[in-house]
């Protein structure tokens, strides 16, 4: 099964819990046992598994992503201004694999899925959300 799942954002770089939208899918699809795919279209977002406790962990995510690749000196800044952008979703990347089992994400307690904006904000961003059974 295949489903988008979409989201809009509303800050150049931000952290977006997907998980309900991914659980809803999950439920939607009536498999029990596989993997459920995820990956996001565009070239400057990402999807990341975090901890989702409260909201410094994305705050940390965001501040040191910011550090490591600072807006505004990148070739690519002179085409649009986004360099930082394109790098940082390169560095988390553009997708991730989760076991689906009995029914259920196979994420730990403290795990969450997070679409990833470093490009932001966009009145839409689309996640393939693609559910496959075990053979």
């Amino acid at each position: 099964m295949r489903t988008t799942i979409t989201v809009s954002t509303t800050r150049r770089e931000e952290l977006i819990d997907i998980t309900a939208d991914v659980i809803a899918a999950v439920k939607q699809s009536t498999i029990l046992n596989g993997l459920v795919s995820l990956y996001v279209q565009g070239a400057t977002a990402a999807i990341m598994i975090q901890e989702n406790w409260d909201d410094s962990v994305q705050t940390d995510v965001v501040q040191c992503l910011r550090k490591l690749i600072p807006q505004g000196v990148w070739l690519h800044d002179q085409q649009d201004g986004n360099g930082d952008a394109h790098l940082k979703a390169g560095l988390v990347g553009p997708s991730e694999t989760i076991p689906l089992i009995e029914g259920k994400l196979g994420l730990s307690r403290w795990q969450n899925i997070f679409l990833c904006d470093f490009d932001g904000p966009r009145s839409s961003r689309s996640v393939v959300c693609t559910i496959i059974a075990d053979a």
